[in-house]
Protein backbone atom coordinates (compact mmCIF):
# COMPACT_ATOMS: atom_id res chain seq x y z
CA UNK A 1 0.00 0.00 0.00
CA UNK A 2 1.23 3.73 -0.99
CA UNK A 3 0.39 6.56 1.20
CA UNK A 4 -0.77 9.47 -1.24
CA UNK A 5 2.22 12.12 -1.50
CA UNK A 6 -0.36 14.89 -1.15
CA UNK A 7 -0.53 16.51 2.35
CA UNK A 8 -3.85 16.77 3.66
CA UNK A 9 -4.67 20.02 5.45
CA UNK A 10 -3.46 19.21 9.61
CA UNK A 11 -6.53 20.33 10.97
CA UNK A 12 -8.04 17.60 8.78
CA UNK A 13 -5.87 15.04 9.61
CA UNK A 14 -6.30 15.68 13.97
CA UNK A 15 -9.70 14.95 12.51
CA UNK A 16 -9.39 11.93 10.94
CA UNK A 17 -6.79 10.28 13.17
CA UNK A 18 -8.54 11.43 16.38
CA UNK A 19 -11.46 9.19 14.66
CA UNK A 20 -9.48 6.28 14.12
CA UNK A 21 -7.88 6.62 17.89
CA UNK A 22 -12.06 6.90 18.72
CA UNK A 23 -13.10 4.13 16.77
CA UNK A 24 -10.65 1.91 18.12
CA UNK A 25 -10.84 2.57 21.97
CA UNK A 26 -14.77 2.20 21.42
CA UNK A 27 -14.52 -1.46 19.75
CA UNK A 28 -14.88 -3.60 22.88
CA UNK A 29 -15.62 -6.83 21.76
CA UNK A 30 -12.36 -8.50 19.93
CA UNK A 31 -14.65 -9.81 17.31
CA UNK A 32 -15.54 -5.88 16.93
CA UNK A 33 -12.43 -5.19 16.08
CA UNK A 34 -11.22 -7.78 14.36
CA UNK A 35 -14.25 -6.97 11.71
CA UNK A 36 -12.98 -3.34 11.52
CA UNK A 37 -9.64 -4.01 10.84
CA UNK A 38 -10.37 -6.91 8.04
CA UNK A 39 -12.16 -3.81 6.72
CA UNK A 40 -9.65 -1.32 6.46
CA UNK A 41 -6.19 -3.10 6.20
CA UNK A 42 -5.24 -5.29 3.43
CA UNK A 43 -3.90 -9.48 4.37
CA UNK A 44 -0.42 -7.90 4.69
CA UNK A 45 -0.63 -4.82 7.06
CA UNK A 46 -3.02 -6.79 9.40
CA UNK A 47 -0.16 -9.56 9.53
CA UNK A 48 2.91 -6.94 9.65
CA UNK A 49 0.77 -5.20 12.49
CA UNK A 50 0.51 -8.62 14.38
CA UNK A 51 3.62 -9.91 13.75
CA UNK A 52 5.21 -6.03 15.48
CA UNK A 53 3.07 -7.19 18.13
CA UNK A 54 4.07 -10.53 18.91
CA UNK A 55 7.95 -9.17 18.37
CA UNK A 56 7.37 -6.98 21.22
CA UNK A 57 5.96 -9.79 23.71
CA UNK A 58 8.90 -12.09 23.16
CA UNK A 59 11.45 -9.55 23.38
CA UNK A 60 9.44 -8.93 27.06
CA UNK A 61 9.73 -12.64 27.66
CA UNK A 62 13.49 -12.15 26.94
CA UNK A 63 13.29 -14.56 23.74
CA UNK A 64 16.42 -14.52 21.47
CA UNK A 65 16.46 -13.21 18.08
CA UNK A 66 16.89 -16.41 16.46
CA UNK A 67 13.80 -17.57 18.42
CA UNK A 68 11.83 -14.97 17.63
CA UNK A 69 13.10 -14.63 13.58
CA UNK A 70 12.35 -18.63 13.52
CA UNK A 71 8.68 -18.81 14.82
CA UNK A 72 7.50 -15.38 13.36
CA UNK A 73 9.31 -15.48 10.23
CA UNK A 74 10.84 -12.02 10.73
CA UNK A 75 14.02 -10.54 9.69
CA UNK A 76 16.86 -9.57 12.44
CA UNK A 77 16.02 -6.18 11.20
CA UNK A 78 12.81 -5.44 11.71
CA UNK A 79 13.08 -7.38 15.40
CA UNK A 80 15.76 -4.84 15.94
CA UNK A 81 13.16 -2.09 14.66
CA UNK A 82 10.75 -3.10 17.21
CA UNK A 83 13.10 -3.49 20.04
CA UNK A 84 14.61 0.36 19.21
CA UNK A 85 10.94 1.55 19.85
CA UNK A 86 10.82 0.05 22.84
CA UNK A 87 13.55 1.16 24.20
CA UNK A 88 13.31 5.04 22.71
CA UNK A 89 9.55 5.47 22.30
CA UNK A 90 7.84 2.28 22.88
CA UNK A 91 5.04 3.97 25.54
CA UNK A 92 2.17 3.04 23.35
CA UNK A 93 3.76 -0.77 22.85
CA UNK A 94 4.77 -0.78 26.88
CA UNK A 95 1.11 0.08 27.07
CA UNK A 96 -0.49 -2.80 25.09
CA UNK A 97 2.19 -5.67 26.79
CA UNK A 98 1.09 -4.54 29.88
CA UNK A 99 -2.10 -5.49 29.39
CA UNK A 100 -1.25 -8.82 27.35
CA UNK A 101 0.80 -9.73 30.24
CA UNK A 102 -2.00 -9.01 32.60
CA UNK A 103 -4.51 -11.20 30.99
CA UNK A 104 -1.79 -13.71 30.33
CA UNK A 105 -1.67 -13.55 34.57
CA UNK A 106 -5.82 -13.32 34.68
CA UNK A 107 -6.00 -16.84 32.11
CA UNK A 108 -3.16 -18.61 34.91
CA UNK A 109 -5.07 -17.64 37.59
CA UNK A 110 -8.47 -18.36 36.74
CA UNK A 111 -6.65 -21.90 35.04
CA UNK A 112 -5.45 -22.30 38.97
CA UNK A 113 -8.79 -21.47 40.73
CA UNK A 114 -10.62 -23.83 38.57
CA UNK A 115 -8.71 -26.88 39.51
CA UNK A 116 -8.58 -25.75 42.93
CA UNK A 117 -12.62 -25.49 42.96
CA UNK A 118 -11.99 -29.15 40.70
CA UNK A 119 -9.64 -30.97 43.34
CA UNK A 120 -12.51 -29.14 45.98
CA UNK A 121 -15.48 -30.92 44.50
CA UNK A 122 -13.88 -34.52 44.06
CA UNK A 123 -12.76 -34.97 47.73
CA UNK A 124 -16.40 -34.08 48.48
Amino acid sequence: MQVSKLDVAKDVEQKIFRSLYQVLADLKNPNDVAKFLDDVLSDTERTVLAKRLGIAVYLSKNRSYESIRRDLRVSSATIASVQKWLEHSGEGLMLALKRIEADEWAAVAAGKIAASFKRAFKRN
